[in-house]
């Protein structure tokens, strides 16, 4: 189920400087979450695994089956929309896991998202928005009025909004020491910015959905590309000082202002 992955010399040095005892595997299928009876696999190649575990009255009645197994007290590992590369905490030393799919991906965005899952280990950043959220995830869902799985959408993309406000500041300083991951860093946010301007018309024409909408311009925060209102209001220190507190109330605000 799982191998050791080989590193190109770049990713091999990035990960001495910033997670030197991460754990790099690949996985030799695709998911979404990984089986309790799949993820206790690990604990023949790790130290020690520390199953996680959050508090059910984080939860709303509406939230997805997959977050209430996520949130429960069985090892689990990954989320729905969690990417090709998946890291945890959840074993010692800390893993980096590269879903099958990664055999599809183009070898220079394939070695940046390692790359990004190497950036994040060392930031400290919660493993899932569900953790960053906390108590907070009802009030979310209560600002805005959409269901779980909308919701779910949402909060996933503000977690990963406020994770790139904090990764872009290394990413930025790849030019010149880690060129190719530094140029697959730029390309990437190249691609996604003819898709950023028109937004916020589409979601009033009804052309795209809010949580589609708030997915893509998140996603946009971490190539730090100029976001249209009011998802500028995201790409901001305020949001990465206050975090969810700062989430909920913009949701709250852009909502009522939809309405």
């Amino acid at each position: 189920m799982f191998a050791e992955r080989q590193l190109t010399p770049a990713l091999q040095r990035l990960r001495s400087e910033t997670v030197p005892d991460a754990l790099v595997l690949d996985v030799e299928q695709d998911f979404e979450t990984l089986p309790p009876a799949v993820a206790e696999e690990l604990g023949l190649l790790v130290d020690s695994l520390d199953p996680a575990a959050s508090p059910a009255e984080w939860l709303p009645e509406s939230a997805p089956a997959q977050l209430h197994a996520y949130a429960g007290a069985q090892f689990t590992i990954g989320l729905p929309g969690d990417g090709t590369v998946v890291w945890t905490r959840q074993t010692q030393p800390p893993t980096v896991l590269v879903k099958a799919r990664a055999a599809g991906t183009p070898e220079a965005f394939r070695e940046f998202l390692l790359a990004e899952a190497f950036v994040e280990l060392a930031l400290g950043v919660p493993e899932s928005f569900l953790p960053f959220f906390g108590d907070k995830y009802t009030d979310l869902d209560d600002a805005l009025g959409l269901g779980g799985a909308a919701v779910y959408q949402v909060a996933m993309a503000l977690y990963d909004a406020w994770v790139g406000l904090q990764s872009r500041e290394q990413f930025t300083q790849w030019d010149g020491e880690y060129d190719d991951l530094y140029d697959a860093w730029v390309d990437a946010g190249e691609r996604l910015e003819p898709r950023i301007d028109g937004l916020p018309g589409e979601v009033a024409r009804g052309e795209t959905t809010f949580p589609a909408a708030t997915e893509l311009a998140c996603s946009a925060i971490k190539h730090d590309l100029d976001l249209p209102a009011p998802f500028a209001a995201l790409d901001t220190l305020a949001y990465r000082d206050h975090g969810a507190e700062y989430a909920v109330r913009w949701a709250e605000k852009t909502v009522a202002a939809l309405r």
